[in-house]
C-alpha cells in the first residue's frame, strides 16, 4: 500500500502537539504539570484543530494521547480561579457563565464532526472534560491504571455536561451511565472493558503505542473515502428515527463508494491476494 500524501503543518496550538505522518495525526495533550487539563485557549485550539479536519484529505486518522501521568484531568479549574463568572448575578453572569459553557463544549462537537476516526489512547486519570474527550473518540484504548468519571457532579456542577449525557448511555447503557453521571464514581479499566467502554486494555502507558500502532495499520487499509463515510454513517445511525432512514443512508454511502476508483482497485486486489494501493478517486 502506497504511503498517504503528506502534509506539513507549522502551526502551534495551546496546551497540545500535532505530529503528522503517513496519514495519521498524533495529537499529544501536552500540559502534563496540570494533568493535561483544559484551559480556555486549549479548548479553543481543539476545537479549531477537528474543524480543520473537515476538509484535510491528507489525514485519515487521528491519535490523542496525553504526555505525563494522565490522560486528560479534565478542565483546568485553577485558570478559571479569581474570574469565576458565578460571582456575578443576573443576566450578565448567566452571559458569561453561557460563554464559558461553549467554549467547553466545542472541540467535543468537532470531534464527532470531522470526517477522521479518532483512535483516544487513555491512561491515569480521564475525568470531567477529559472523559468526554475519551467519549467523544470512535475507539478507546487503555491503561491498567485508567480511571474516568463525570468529575462535574464533584464540584457543585451538574453530572452532565459537553456531550456525556448524550454519548455515555448510547456507549454503556443508561442504568450504568446513569450510576456514573449521578454518583460521579470513577470507573476502572476492568470494568470499562467488560461494558465495551473500551476495546482493549494494556498493561501501561508504554504499552499503548504498540496496541494503537495495529489498529491504525487496519485502519489505513480501509479506502480512504470508505472510512470517511463509515464514520459519517456510524454518526447518523445514532440519532436515525427508523431502520429506514439508516439504510437510507448506507445506500447513499455504498453507491458513492462504488464509482470510485479506489472501489475497483480493492475488488482487483482482492482476486489477485494483494494489498490495494489507494489513489482517494
Amino acid at each position: 500500500m502506497s504511503p498517504p500524501s503528506q502534509r506539513q503543518d507549522d502551526r502551534q496550538y495551546s496546551g497540545f502537539q500535532v505530529t503528522q505522518s503517513e496519514g495519521v495525526d498524533i495529537v499529544t495533550l501536552d500540559r502534563p504539570h496540570r494533568l493535561n487539563a483544559i484551559d480556555s485557549a486549549m479548548a479553543h485550539d481543539l476545537a479549531n484543530y477537528f474543524r480543520d479536519l473537515r476538509n484535510d484529505e491528507a489525514c485519515r486518522v487521528v491519535v490523542m494521547r496525553g504526555a505525563g501521568r494522565a490522560f486528560c484531568a479534565g478542565v483546568d479549574l485553577k485558570a478559571t480561579e479569581g474570574s469565576a463568572p458565578d460571582q456575578q448575578f443576573g443576566n450578565a453572569g448567566v452571559r458569561a457563565e453561557l460563554a464559558i459553557q461553549r467554549v467547553n463544549r466545542e472541540f467535543i462537537l468537532e470531534m464527532r464532526r470531522c470526517p477522521q476516526p479518532i483512535v483516544a489512547l487513555l491512561h491515569g486519570a480521564v475525568c470531567g472534560a477529559g472523559f468526554a474527550l475519551a467519549l467523544a473518540a470512535d475507539i478507546r484504548l487503555a491503561a491498567a491504571d485508567t480511571r474516568m468519571n463525570c468529575a462535574f457532579v464533584n464540584v457543585g456542577l451538574g453530572g452532565c455536561d459537553i456531550g456525556v449525557s448524550y454519548l455515555l448511555p448510547r456507549l454503556i447503557g443508561a442504568s450504568v451511565a446513569a450510576e456514573l453521571i449521578l454518583t460521579g464514581d470513577f470507573i476502572h479499566s476492568d470494568r470499562a472493558h467488560n461494558l465495551g467502554l473500551v476495546s482493549q486494555i494494556v498493561a501501561d502507558v508504554e504499552a499503548l503505542e504498540g496496541a494503537s500502532a495495529a489498529y491504525i495499520k487496519r485502519l489505513l487499509k480501509v479506502a480512504p473515502i470508505a472510512l470517511r463515510l463509515s464514520k459519517e454513517a456510524l454518526r447518523h445511525a445514532i440519532d436515525a428515527p427508523s431502520i429506514d432512514a439508516v439504510i437510507a443512508m448506507e445506500d447513499r454511502n455504498q453507491t458513492l463508494c462504488a464509482r470510485t476508483e479506489d472501489f475497483h482497485e480493492a475488488m482487483r486486489a482482492f482476486f489477485e491476494r494483494r494489498d490495494p494501493v489507494w489513489r482517494d478517486a
